[in-house]
């Protein structure tokens, strides 16, 4: 004889599915806005600069969104 368990959970209901996508699309707009700031913030500096941090000006935008992207 097998004995099986069933757990059902609560679906979470429309306001909270709601209210979840929306933390998760203004915390993306933040990280999103933060990046496009470093990405400026490095056009900025010179090409000297840039070198003594390794970065190629061509790369900025390569190295800011690293994490995110395979280019």
């Amino acid at each position: 004889m097998a004995l099986t368990q069933s757990y059902r959970g609560q679906k979470p209901g429309i306001f909270s599915s709601l209210l979840n996508g929306l933390t998760r699309g203004m915390s993306q707009i933040m990280e999103a806005n933060s990046r496009i700031r470093e990405v400026e913030r490095l056009q900025a500096m010179s090409d000297e600069a840039l070198t003594a941090k390794g970065i190629k000006r061509e790369d900025i935008v390569r190295h800011v969104f690293r994490d995110l992207y395979w280019m």
